[in-house]
């Protein structure tokens, strides 16, 4: 059986307004054994998306390495612009070494109310995917059991918005499509992207991800 531990603590700047919720990096982070373009950091896979997004967004000149300046770069990048990154799985059982949220077992949850109740300031929450098993907003929704707390739907249609009350604030919830090539087929199915397919033969899951991600993370 792999335990797999996440290996990174929150990330959280002092001025953060938002924070980016995930689940866990793949189980070569947590050993160590890294790819030569990974980058040692929360989302550093070189197979994940939200780097290279976020890089396409922002215009930031990423590089993708294990040296310390891709470090540097993505949280100076999330300082400025006051977004911090707080995954709600700090540990799982495998029977498989692999990146599966579906292959998880005996999992433990971050205190993510808990960090919402120390920082203050941050008002919303973006998931990196969304309400299937294991995905990090059917984990906050278990979490938030423990606090006899619940989301309340704001905005059905693709991404997903909730919002629950804590302490008095409210924050808000966005289940954006998950920054990984296993959520394409999902993207391909989307009548939106299905439109703006037609529309431009060249647009992809990618760009349709960026145009996604855009509106969350400029505001």
């Amino acid at each position: 059986m792999f335990i797999h531990t996440h290996p990174y603590p929150p990330f959280i700047p002092d001025n953060a307004t938002k924070l980016i919720v995930g689940t866990l990096p793949p189980p070569r982070f947590t050993t160590g054994d890294l790819k030569p373009d990974d980058v040692n950091f929360c989302y550093g896979s070189r197979d994940g998306m939200l780097w290279r997004i976020l890089d396409r967004i922002f215009e930031l000149n990423l590089v993708f390495d294990n040296t310390d300046f891709p470090i540097k770069q993505r949280k100076d990048f999330l300082v400025k612009q006051r977004i911090g990154i707080c995954d709600i799985v700090d540990s799982a059982e495998r029977e498989k070494i692999d990146a599966s949220d579906l292959g998880m077992r005996n999992i433990k949850l971050r205190d993510l109310v808990g960090y919402l109740k120390k920082y203050p300031k941050v008002d919303t929450l973006l998931f990196t995917g969304g309400n299937s098993k294991n995905g990090p907003e059917y984990f906050f929704r278990r979490h938030l059991r423990e606090y006899k707390l619940s989301l309340k739907l704001v905005e059905k249609s693709t991404p997903k918005i909730h919002q629950v009350e804590i302490d008095g604030r409210t924050v808000k919830t966005v289940s954006l499509t998950a920054p990984t090539g296993t959520a394409n087929i999902a993207v391909g199915s989307n009548p939106l992207y299905k439109q703006l397919k037609v529309k431009n033969p060249e647009f992809n899951t990618f760009d349709f991800r960026v145009m996604q991600y855009r509106e969350f993370f400029e505001r």
